[in-house]
């Protein structure tokens, strides 16, 4: 544990300013909570069928001020367990870059409050209170309270997921729309795959650090039985989404294919319960699986 420990010491690495943005900020996380939330505005869009362009702007300035915010929080929160992992020893708060890790605080909350006050400025309380919401789950409840305590912290923090959906229906006046909620169910399903898949590739890291992510509390075979129970039911959500009246084949068609490609990967994961190259294959195609059901979506608004 010492010669760990020594191997991944915080050091001053020198990076750009932009770099250090998307790091501190985890904007590519943000990246595809975005593009959850427009996926979410474009199946109500499908029902309300007009939707200004400055709804969509509105969104996409409150969640990426709201998801960025909660990430910079997150950062604040965990920076000393930062230092102990390899995967997030180099972030900017674990090696010392950033020497008031305060401001970084403050920063993360002037965000989150910023995207619920433009919204509420806006005159959509919808969506102000689905983006504090996601932030208050992710920062709340995912990292201070579930994360350090319960292998089922991703599980239930997945519900931050779901809220960035929930937004993007409230965006254009449709967050109560069955369509909007079953994507919001998709994403909740589908962020255990996702971060399991990385945790039994990292998972010396978070025992390392302490957190008791289910894949470093139980056996590789376990873990992986857990993460394929989650594929099903993600799968089924995806699929389902086809067969919603706004939604047609055309959704279908390529959700399916992709569909059956992640099922693989997660059968290759079963069969090789402790291969890290299983489980960053799986990770990687489950990326890829929910940006092209989201994507799909949003094309549908245009031969609907």
């Amino acid at each position: 544990m010492d010669a760990l420990n020594e191997m991944v010491q915080p050091v001053t690495v020198p990076r750009s300013l932009w770099k250090t943005a998307v790091t501190l900020f985890k904007l590519r996380v943000v990246s595809l909570l975005l593009l959850a939330a427009f996926g979410g505005a474009a199946l109500g869009a499908l029902v309300v069928e007009s939707v200004s362009l400055g709804a969509w702007l509105l969104l996409a300035v409150t969640g990426t001020l709201s998801a960025g915010g909660a990430s910079a929080i997150n950062q604040y929160l965990e920076r000393e367990r930062d230092t102990h992992m390899r995967r997030t020893a180099r972030r900017p708060l674990a090696t010392g870059q950033i020497a008031n890790p305060g401001l970084v605080l403050g920063i993360g909350v002037g965000m989150v409050l910023l995207a619920g006050t433009l919204a509420l400025a806006a005159g959509n309380p919808a969506l102000a209170f689905w983006v504090l919401l996601g932030a208050a789950i992710y920062v709340g409840v995912y990292t201070v309270w579930l994360k350090p305590r319960t292998t089922l912290n991703i599980v239930i923090g997945g519900a931050a997921g779901s809220c960035a959906v929930l937004s993007g229906g409230a965006a254009v006046g449709a967050w109560n729309v069955w369509g909007v909620w079953l994507l919001a169910a998709l994403v909740f399903v589908w962020t255990p795959v996702h971060f399991w898949a990385l945790a039994i590739a990292y998972r010396d890291d978070y025992a390392a650090a302490g957190f008791p992510m289910l894949p470093a509390r139980v056996p590789p075979l376990t873990a992986a039985r857990w993460t394929t129970l989650h594929t099903v039911l993600t799968a089924v959500c995806g699929l389902a989404l086809g067969f919603w009246p706004q939604v047609d084949v055309w959704y279908l068609l390529p959700v399916g294919v992709v569909t059956a490609v992640l099922i693989q990967r997660t059968l290759i994961l079963l069969q090789n319960p402790g291969q890290r190259r299983a489980a960053l294959a799986l990770f990687h195609l489950s990326n890829l699986y929910l940006a092209l059901v989201l994507v799909v979506i949003m094309l549908a608004t245009l031969w609907r």
